[in-house]
């Protein structure tokens, strides 16, 4: 189903505030809960989210109940070397509560890839780029498993380093390319069963 042009620029203006979205006709879409780092997001929040192929949401890809406890995140850091040592843990607990702070005062803490599979009626989707939240991309991966191609960027930190390990040990998926030396690691994956 077409659009208006005004219609479809209404969409567009809407699509920044939440899920105003028509998802027949959306291709791509991007989770983003902090507005208070411009300077990294938004020349490309402003850039795509004017496309009608896009569809921006201000909302986080999971609720805050989904997000790692402390002590799992402490055992992480005592038990794997990854670059997220780097840091002390007192800096890398910040990060977390910090996060799990901003969601619940802005009233963000959604489980925002679920609704748009619901709304969207999305089964599984094509490809998907984890590089939110340090603490996020474990339940994030949770939500997309068996899209056909899963990018992970930060594979040598807390965000993707189990879900690297994951997808090498399932073999429904298959490694693309991965470099765990570029800045923090990366790696792409694709379904192949």
């Amino acid at each position: 189903m077409r659009s208006s042009r005004s219609e479809a620029r209404q969409a567009r203006e809407a699509r920044p505030h939440g899920y105003e979205a028509h998802c027949a006709t959306q291709s791509v879409h991007a989770f983003i809960a902090s507005r208070s780092r411009p300077s990294a997001t938004q020349p490309s929040w402003e850039r795509w989210g004017a496309q009608e192929f896009v569809c921006c949401h201000h909302a986080s890809s999971i609720p805050i109940e989904r997000f790692p406890s402390a002590a799992e995140v402490k055992r992480f850091y005592d038990d794997v070397p990854s670059r997220l040592r780097d840091f002390d843990l007192a800096t890398v607990l910040g990060w977390l509560q910090q996060d799990i702070d901003y969601l619940r005062d802005h009233g963000l803490s959604t489980p925002g890839i679920a609704q748009i599979k619901t709304r969207c009626a999305i089964e599984t989707f094509d490809a998907v780029l984890i590089d939110g939240s340090e603490f996020a991309g474990r339940a994030e991966l949770d939500e997309v498993y068996g899209a056909r191609f899963l990018l992970l960027d930060d594979t040598e930190t807390f965000k993707n380093w189990e879900n690297s390990r994951r997808l090498q040990a399932d073999a429904s998926y298959r490694v693309v390319c991965a470099d765990p030396e570029t800045r923090n690691g990366f790696a792409v994956y694709e379904r192949v069963a």
